[in-house]
């Protein structure tokens, strides 16, 4: 073969390498792919002196498979298309196998509201014992409320706080639970090495409670991954599902009941439990789980609006969805991925104390993820470029 051919052949190889590698290795950028929307007030406002948070990386693969990574609605070849709702993001997903069902901008990031605090609530259930008394501060009972009404120096069991904290959604106890676990960064911190032990990677808790703060964004994706968690814990299943909670008396203070907040709990067939959420900027958030004919299944909606229906109804018109998805067998879209213990013991380096909610992954999946696609077809490019630099150094010496 004359050298020109041997160029030529390489330069065809190399041209087809890079022109099949484009689609493979293309970003899809989706709406709040790398952080939630500017606020609409100084809720977000680092305190003086400190730079806001950067936004957390975007992973170069979509969490949860290749599918969950597409823009707008995401369901199943030849499902009928999902209803419409005010949500900018949205999860159905199975509570039991994860089996994320369909979707809608899964891994656009927006800010959580109160629906934070059921991570925060998985950290409760790993460190306390039902059983075990707090005595909230002044400083917990004064909280921007919505509030359950805790008295300062009162005793309270965890297991009661749990039901203030997820029927009335109590930003008191948010911020009781917050002391009793060593203070609001100590908290913080632990709140997002359970997300990363979960995988949740898009997910970093700025407030105990929900409240808006520098930094704060989860996505559809990673609450589905944390409701899932928590629905297996039975002190969370079982405050959510109850209707209504008596609070005892004490010191002088009237016994007192609180009713959930889940509009959804009695009138939706088969309603499991869930959590509301709502602040200026986060607008409405939701999660909400039921079971029927067999399944279990649950929704999680990001920046929705109560018209022109309830942000509840609209989560009900998901769910008759994603029953009827179910019952179909068109498949899922993408899966919930397995928690990573490992993940949570590697927080405490300096590099998860530098930057709080960076979800540490595990060091297997680094190292089989580190070389990439990319790397790969660099490593075969120059290969074919050694290889023909070796036979033109033949050639040469052959005609001298």
């Amino acid at each position: 073969m004359r050298v020109g051919g041997v160029l030529g052949v390489v330069l065809i190889l190399l041209s087809g390498l890079l022109l099949g590698a484009g689609p493979a290795t293309a970003v899809q950028t989706c709406p709040d792919q790398q952080a939630p929307p500017p606020p609409v007030d100084t809720s977000e406002q680092p305190p003086p002196g400190q730079p806001s948070p950067a936004p957390l990386p975007v992973p170069a693969e979509p969490v949860g498979g290749a599918r969950l990574g597409e823009c707008g609605y995401v369901y199943p070849a030849g499902a009928s298309s999902p209803p419409e709702t005010t949500a900018a993001s949205w999860v159905l997903q199975d509570l039991d196998t994860g089996a994320v069902l369909a979707a809608k901008n899964p891994h656009a990031r927006e800010r959580p509201a109160s629906l934070i605090k059921t991570l925060l609530a998985l950290v409760v259930i790993d460190e306390f014992k039902p059983g075990d008394v707090i005595h909230p501060t002044l400083e917990d009972a004064s909280q921007e409320c919505t509030c359950l009404g805790l008295a300062a120096g009162d005793s309270y069991t965890v297991d009661q706080l749990l039901h203030g904290l997820l029927m009335h959604s109590g930003n008191d106890v948010a911020h009781a639970f917050a002391t009793a676990l060593g203070g609001v960064p100590e908290t913080l911190r632990k709140m997002n090495a359970m997300a990363a032990s979960l995988g949740a990677k898009d997910t970093r808790a700025a407030t105990p409670s929900g409240l808006d703060g520098p930094g704060m964004s989860t996505s559809a994706y990673d609450l589905s991954l944390i409701f899932h968690a928590a629905m297996r814990q039975p002190a969370f299943a079982g405050a959510v599902s109850t209707k209504a909670y008596q609070f005892p008396a004490q010191n002088g203070k009237p016994a007192f009941s609180i009713i959930n907040d889940n509009k959804l709990l009695g009138v939706y067939p088969g309603f499991l439990g869930g959590k509301t959420g709502f602040t200026d900027d986060a607008r409405h958030t939701y999660v909400g789980g039921a079971a029927q004919g067999g399944r279990r299944l649950a929704v999680v909606m990001m920046r929705a609006e109560m018209r022109p229906t309830q942000v509840v109804q609209q989560a009900a018109q998901l769910l008759d969805y994603g029953f009827a998805l179910a019952k179909s067998g068109k498949g899922s879209v993408g899966q919930l991925v397995e928690p990573q213990p490992e993940a949570q013991a590697a927080t405490g380096d300096e590099s998860a104390q530098a930057a709080p909610g960076t979800a540490p992954q595990a060091g297997a999946r680094t190292q089989r993820d580190a070389f990439g696609t990319t790397g790969w077809l660099v490593t075969l490019v120059v290969a074919l470029l050694i290889g023909a630099g070796f036979f033109l150094g033949r050639q040469r010496r052959r005609v001298r």
